[in-house]
């Protein structure tokens, strides 16, 4: 028995895997089946079903297709898939490591030029040059965008899934497809003994031409693609690990229909409060504890439920976490990491039974070695957790975005505006006044802030200025 049971080629519209396919079904032991899950046919334009199974009947049951294929006899089947193919067959095929996966890419800027021309002229296949029709293409700059944003997207997706799930796919690029060497390796991964001697040559390349050629107004593509950030250079390097949506920690009213998503700035207990008075109760009344098929419960059963998160301003959140989680001792501080941060990162805080004063001068030093300290984290330098109190708040948005993602961002100086305007959404007409933030201690921010300590701050959380705009602190 061999490593796979089928196999899926991921492409896109002119990439050349009409070239890919033929030279597959060269090989006796293979066979490639077209787009079988392409929206508007099975398989092939011109055909009615793709192994007996027509496409009302793949409509109704996508995976009866997928069966069928695995089922073929004598030979290793497959298909092509383009990024807007029907998509309830990728959980079985990407999590399915009896599935071979090959991934055929091709320079974007070819491959629109291509489907540009072939647009314009209505041919998509040559197998005869006597009969190529010719054409230019106009360049579309925001249209090339989308194009290449999209293609970009699938080929992270398919990534991703693939490195979550520990396999390796087989890489083609187009310039690949000439090469009966690189051809004879796939069918040999693919489990086949024969081998070719040459190529297929019924199909054509249809546009041979360089791009100055082929493109109407190449100097103006010239000039918007050099406006492209090819190589990500204005990226925000981002090293933290992905979150997860963290459903436990979301709390709703007893009996408002208001759900509060924490993304943890040490003003949580001041929102539950202000939200179990909504409802005249204690905090404890709230509903917590949530799965998510409890919050999914939640959401059925309460029709015109809002849900929100708070955000704050870095500076102010990384304060407030270095007050209460580090600098004070007791429940809910962080006991261990505080004795890492002193002793090896040489923080200049107080013993843990220490109580002489502590100095201005000496808390803002320690403030910033402590931004220093989460400058490290945040990169994955240091042993120590990245805990979600100093996350970076659009690591923690992005975690809930994997399950359910909050009606509201609300930033902590407009919750005087937009806390009240959603209870009211949810039918309170006097929803009382807004949580109010206490000063942190031993000392406010407003007295160690300066100038340094935002420059630390900012290049520690430049996802998060860059993200929700934040600029300087006040």
């Amino acid at each position: 028995m061999g490593s796979f049971d089928y196999f899926v080629v991921f492409a896109e519209m002119r990439t050349g895997s009409n070239f890919l396919e033929a030279n597959l079904n060269a090989f006796p032991g293979l066979a490639c089946l077209g787009e079988a899950f392409n929206p508007h046919f099975v398989g092939y334009p011109n055909k009615v079903d793709c192994l007996g199974i027509t496409l009302p009947q793949r409509e109704a049951d996508p995976l009866a297709l997928i069966r069928a294929v695995k089922g073929t006899e004598g030979v290793l089947s497959g298909f092509r898939f383009f990024h807007d193919h029907d998509p309830r067959i990728l959980d079985q095929v990407l999590n399915d490591p009896r599935c071979a996966k090959i991934i055929l890419t091709r320079n974007p800027v070819d491959s629109y030029v291509s489907w540009k021309i072939a647009q314009a002229t209505g041919q998509w296949k040559l197998t005869d040059v006597r009969r190529r029709k010719d054409a230019q293409a106009e360049f579309d700059a925001g249209e090339f965008t989308r194009h290449m944003e999209q293609l970009q997207g699938f080929q992270v997706f398919l990534l991703n899934a693939l490195q979550t799930t520990g396999q390796a796919p087989f890489y083609v690029a187009y310039e690949d497809l000439q090469d009966v060497a690189v051809m004879n390796g796939l069918a040999r991964w693919l489990g086949q003994v024969d081998q070719l001697d040459r190529l297929d040559d019924k199909l054509k390349v249809q546009n041979p031409a360089p791009l100055s050629e082929k493109v109407e107004n190449f100097d103006q593509m010239e000039q918007a693609l050099a406006r492209l950030d090819r190589f990500n250079l204005t990226r925000t390097p981002n090293f933290e690990p992905r979150r997860g949506a963290n459903v436990p920690g979301y709390m709703a009213g007893a009996q408002t229909r208001l759900m509060y998503m924490p993304v943890r700035g040490e003003i949580d207990d001041q929102v539950m409060e202000w939200l179990a008075a909504l409802d005249g109760g204690p905090v404890e009344a709230l509903e917590t504890q949530f799965t998510q098929k409890r919050l999914r419960q939640w959401k059925r059963r309460n029709k015109g439920h809002r849900s929100f998160a708070v955000i704050r301003h870095p500076v102010a959140r990384a304060h407030s976490v270095f007050c209460n989680r580090i600098v004070r001792t007791g429940k809910g501080s962080f006991g261990e990491i505080r004795r890492i941060l002193r002793n090896r990162h040489k923080l200049p805080i107080p013993g843990r039974n220490d109580d002489s004063p502590y100095p201005l001068e000496q808390h803002r030093e320690a403030f910033k070695m402590f931004l220093d300290f989460l400058k490290a984290n945040l990169a994955g330098q240091t042993s120590i957790r990245i805990d979600q109190t100093w996350a970076t708040q659009s690591a923690v948005i992005e975690g809930m975005a994997g399950f359910a993602l909050p009606d509201m961002i609300v930033r902590e100086d407009e919750m005087g505006a937009y806390l009240p305007a959603l209870a009211q959404q949810v039918g309170h007409g006097d929803p009382g006044d807004p949580p109010a933030i206490p000063e942190d201690r031993p000392f406010a921010l407003a007295d160690v802030y300066d100038e340094e300590i935002e420059a630390k701050t900012q290049d520690v959380y430049q996802r998060d200025y860059l993200m929700f705009g934040f600029g300087s602190w006040k």
